[in-house]
């Protein structure tokens, strides 16, 4: 039943955000056609549901290589590869709203963990990399909403290498948190401290509306 409900939302609540969000998503889609490498839209390989690959939808915001250029997989604050419109996107996040569309195709939920490249999911402990994708990939989670600002603590950390494989242990450890607690209460709560911490992004209500979060050891 939580299933069916949680899939029922999903649809009624992208919908909602679609339409009121196009008058962000528009004005982006047009800016990209004209300053970005002629591409408005970045196709990516994630790991998804059970562990099944899917393409995530992004807006572009790295030139077209750029995995294979610098850092890879991991993109710093001030990276190079991220055009100057991209820096505006993704410091906002618009760059992560076309994503409602592998909302609609059941690709993604609007909660669960995020979905990550195969690459990064091996930074997970092996238990744990079997068990994340049990429930459907999320627009946002509690892993995101501890971790908002990621990039910034990869990018000032000495080895952003040696950062990740920190942060991913105790990622999964929430992400476990997530699935014990599972519920509409909870979904709706990520919703709204989702959308708070981008009103206010140094609060920290998640820790008090969720008072029992795995406790970060580093």
């Amino acid at each position: 039943m939580y299933k069916f409900t949680k899939r029922l939302i999903d649809i009624i609540l992208a919908t909602i955000a679609m339409i009121l969000l196009s008058p962000l998503l528009v004005p982006s889609i047009i800016i990209l056609l004209f300053t970005g490498e002629h591409e408005v839209f970045y196709f990516q390989r994630r790991v998804g549901y059970k562990n099944k690959m899917f393409d995530i939808w992004k807006f572009a915001t790295m030139l077209k290589n750029s995995p294979n250029i610098g850092t890879g997989e991991i993109t710093l604050r001030n990276d190079p590869r991220v055009t100057r419109f991209g820096k505006i996107l993704r410091i906002t996040k618009i760059n992560e709203l076309p994503q409602i569309i592998n909302v609609f195709k059941g690709d993604m939920s609007l909660v669960g963990p995020r979905p990550l490249m195969e690459v990064s999911v091996k930074l997970y402990p092996e238990e744990i990399r079997n068990k994340i994708y049990n429930c459907k990939p999320g627009m946002t989670g509690i892993g995101s909403l501890i971790f908002r600002d990621e990039e910034k603590i990869v990018s000032d950390a000495a080895d952003p290498k040696a950062m990740y494989a920190q942060i991913y242990p105790y990622k999964g450890q929430l992400e476990m948190w997530y699935q014990q607690h599972a519920s509409l209460y909870t979904d709706f709560m990520i919703i709204f401290l989702t959308a708070w911490s981008i009103v206010s992004p140094q609060t920290k209500l998640v820790n008090k509306v969720f008072k029992d979060l795995p406790q970060r050891n580093f």
